[in-house]
């Protein structure tokens, strides 16, 4: 008798696991019934304000309308009596340029002495990425899967998604603004050299014009094999007056903002609002949102709440 009962139990047992395995595959010759998709990933909070939102879209054009007006001036108060520029002069005859934008070999955050123009045609140099352009197709790769940064996967990138990207609000108008007042746009990025080609197409797919490797283009390399900028800036500085800086990371505007080894975030702060730096904001170099990625990222506690000026509720 007991045996005939465990053979009962068991048999009422394989009957309910034969149900339950039906009614999670579905009877025989009918589909399996489909699980629910997984929830969408949320866009990560800075993607979502960089790509998608006015507010962001607002303070690009702020920028751009800034640098037009900006360069505008300077080309205005530099023209003589019969309209024309200081490039449009013989050397020595009439008053040159004022003072470029770059900052001379060996200056610093305290004197921040530029270069001289003389008679040079007038430059605008940006940055390129999240400065002319954003990067929607690798942004959006990265908020679907995110990952530490591969160099190998930006190369990647940069060779396959020349028509993902779009320009930053305000940089088509006023790149055709500036060429129309006799201004050369030059791009200064730290994409690879031997991706140039590349580049240059996803300037152009950008609505931004055509750029020319080593004219009108500088890469990471260019110049002097680094990754610094001031090299290529100099070089640049020898054959344009440039009138303007732009970029979002503060090494688009001088390479001591990044000394060797990691800068502490709170000397890099510092360093914005140190005279004569602090009034060149808006006077000559341009600083275009981006909490995505750079330099500006990594802040701890202690450099972002000083002590004396926190609170804590206590009901």
């Amino acid at each position: 008798m007991r045996r005939a009962g465990v053979l009962l139990a068991l048999a009422v047992t394989l009957g309910g696991c034969t149900v339950q395995r039906q009614a999670l595959l579905g009877r025989p010759g009918t589909p399996p019934v489909a699980a629910d998709p997984p929830p969408p990933l949320a866009v990560p909070p800075g993607m979502a304000w960089l790509y998608g939102s006015g507010e962001a879209a607002a303070l690009s054009e702020q920028a751009y309308n800034g640098m037009v007006r900006y360069v505008g001036g300077v080309l205005s108060a530099a023209r003589d009596r019969r309209g024309r520029l200081p490039s449009q002069r013989k050397e020595g005859t009439l008053p040159r340029w004022p003072a470029s934008a770059v900052l001379a070999p060996g200056a610093t955050a305290a004197t921040a002495e530029t270069l001289p123009c003389g008679v040079l045609p007038p430059a605008v140099v940006l940055d390129m990425d999240e400065t002319a352009v954003l990067n929607l197709g690798y942004e959006y790769d990265d908020g679907q899967h995110p990952r530490e940064f591969d160099q190998k996967r930006w190369e990647r990138w940069e060779q396959g998604g020349a028509d993902k990207v779009v320009a930053v609000p305000g940089a088509v108008a006023a790149f055709r603004a500036l060429r129309s007042m006799g201004v050369t746009m030059v791009i200064n990025t730290n994409r690879s050299a031997a991706n140039a080609a590349q580049t240059a197409l996803a300037l152009s797919n950008a609505g931004l014009g055509a750029f020319t490797h080593g004219d009108t283009l500088f890469l990471k390399g260019d110049v002097d094999g680094r990754s610094g900028k001031d090299g290529r800036r100099a070089a640049i500085a020898a054959r344009y007056c440039v009138l303007a800086l732009a970029g979002d990371q503060l090494g688009d505007f001088a390479d001591l903002f990044n000394p060797p080894g990691p800068a502490p975030a709170i000397g890099r702060r510092m360093l914005t609002a140190v005279a004569p730096i602090e009034g060149r904001w808006g006077n000559g170099w341009f600083m275009l949102p981006n909490p995505i990625y750079g330099t500006g990222l990594g802040t701890g506690w202690d450099e972002t709440f000083p002590q004396d000026k926190r609170w804590s509720d206590t009901p």
